[in-house]
């Protein structure tokens, strides 16, 4: 993989040709802009007009457990769930569900390349192009609902094509991307609000204050209705992690805590469900959200590995986990996750980032809680950090005892070779990094 937006193949797949061909259709990777995707729809025939109720989802940090959290509860009352995510962990085809289950390889080809042929050489963006094979598949599978991730910002994003949203969602915004989207948080969040749209209820998840005053000035300029948290609605986390309570509006009930790892997935599951509170024509019972909550899966946010040639070198007690946030507030919110949970064991970070990012301000609140970092670089990605600059942000954010390794399997032997009792192992920075681990670790 190359960018957040995910241009990139996966190799040795059915569709690798032709996904490279589409990476040659624009110089840059990322240029943000309606105008190339809105050709090529027409060409298409419009598919964005003819999809099922759009659920759109847009933020930094947690929009992705939003989006699993509240397909699991639609499924467990029934109803056929369309999802688009990006990026893809391991297959390109992660990022098209379609009435519950992946795109099959057959089908996502003949749409990649109705699309090319559509788009006649003209320059579009990779994530414009696979975006537009996204909604037609979308408007040829029957379904009652469509949850709709965008790729990065909103308001340009290739996804924004959506003109009547049944409900929107702006999950914690924070510094991400700025080279694309702003340099402060107030210019970041102008661009996630532009999802929002004129009727289309718009539930907004936790924020600082002047990310908040900008999301609720754009959706009074728009009309479109806000239920805030903190304001419309929250949450009250049991003592033990184990259930919350949530307020919408007066009215107050309790939910078991999702399967996701995590305080902050209490938060992430309680959005979830104050969208679907909003979702005219939609309902599910106490029961059905409770089954939804114990079933979403969303891979590489805390999770643990239990099986695989990289859990087998661990030593004897200890654990390995996965995660993918690679900006400060996914640094502070593992690092919450680790004093809160993980206290009884050492942490040691297996790191590798990618060059867009800042690995010092993601790795400063985890230097409180972690014992040692491992630097290593991605593989195969052309604009990973070195191993080198992961260990040298790490000294500069406070860390100790900083290594650098060949790979995350030589950085698993090295913490083995000095293991003194049962270790706690989190490898983390990178959704690239991640999707190599889970494809090594198969």
């Amino acid at each position: 993989m190359t960018d957040s937006t995910g241009a990139d193949a996966p190799a040795s797949h059915p569709c690798d040709a032709i996904l490279a061909r589409l990476l040659t259709l624009h110089p840059k990777v990322i240029d943000l802009s309606l105008e190339r995707v809105h050709r090529l729809l027409e060409r298409l025939g419009h598919p964005e007009r003819a999809l099922p109720p759009v659920v759109h989802v847009a933020g930094t940090n947690g929009k992705g457990s939003v989006i699993a959290v509240l397909r699991a509860v639609l499924e467990a009352a029934g109803y056929r769930v369309h999802v688009h995510i990006s990026p893809h962990l391991v297959h390109f085809n992660e990022r098209i569900r379609l009435a519950g289950k992946l795109i099959p390889d057959t089908d996502l080809q003949a749409l990649l390349e109705e699309c090319e042929d559509a788009n006649g050489g003209e320059p579009i963006t990779f994530f414009e192009i696979t975006t537009a094979a996204a909604l037609l598949a979308f408007a040829r599978e029957p379904a009652d609902v469509l949850i709709l991730e965008t790729g990065l910002g909103g308001r340009l994003d290739a996804t924004n094509v959506i003109d009547r949203p049944l409900v929107t969602a702006i999950s914690p915004i924070s510094l991400d991307h700025q080279q694309f989207l702003g340099d402060t948080l107030e210019e970041i969040a102008a661009e996630k609000a532009g999802i929002l749209k004129p009727g289309a209820p718009c539930v907004i998840g936790p924020q600082l204050p002047p990310v908040r005053a900008v999301l609720e000035d754009k959706a009074a300029a728009v009309g479109a209705p806000v239920l805030a948290f903190g304001r419309e609605w929250g949450v009250e986390p049991a003592a033990d992690g184990t259930s919350f309570r949530l307020t919408v509006g007066g009215e107050t009930t309790s939910h078991p805590a999702p399967s996701l790892a995590g305080r902050h997935q209490l938060f992430n599951a309680a959005q979830a469900l104050v969208c679907l509170k909003v979702m005219d024509g939609f309902r599910a019972s106490a029961d059905q959200v409770a089954r939804g909550l114990a079933s979403a899966q969303w891979p590489a946010r805390l999770q643990r590995l239990t099986r695989g040639p990289l859990v087998r070198d661990l030593p004897p007690g200890g654990s390995l986990w996965l995660d993918g946030g690679h900006n400060a507030a996914a640094g502070a919110t593992i690092a919450a996750h680790a004093r809160e949970a993980w206290g009884e064991k050492p942490l040691h970070l297996i790191c590798g980032m990618i060059n867009s990012k800042d690995p010092r301000s993601f790795l400063a609140p985890l230097s409180a809680v972690a014992a040692s970092l491992t630097g290593v670089a991605i593989p195969g990605e052309a604009n990973t950090l070195s191993a080198d600059d992961i260990a040298a942000a790490g000294r500069a954010a406070g860390l100790a005892d900083v290594r650098t390794a060949s790979s995350v399997q030589a950085a698993l032997r090295g913490l083995t070779e000095r293991a003194q009792g049962p270790r706690r192992v989190l490898i983390c920075g990178s959704l690239y990094l991640a999707g190599s681990v889970l494809r090594d670790n198969a």
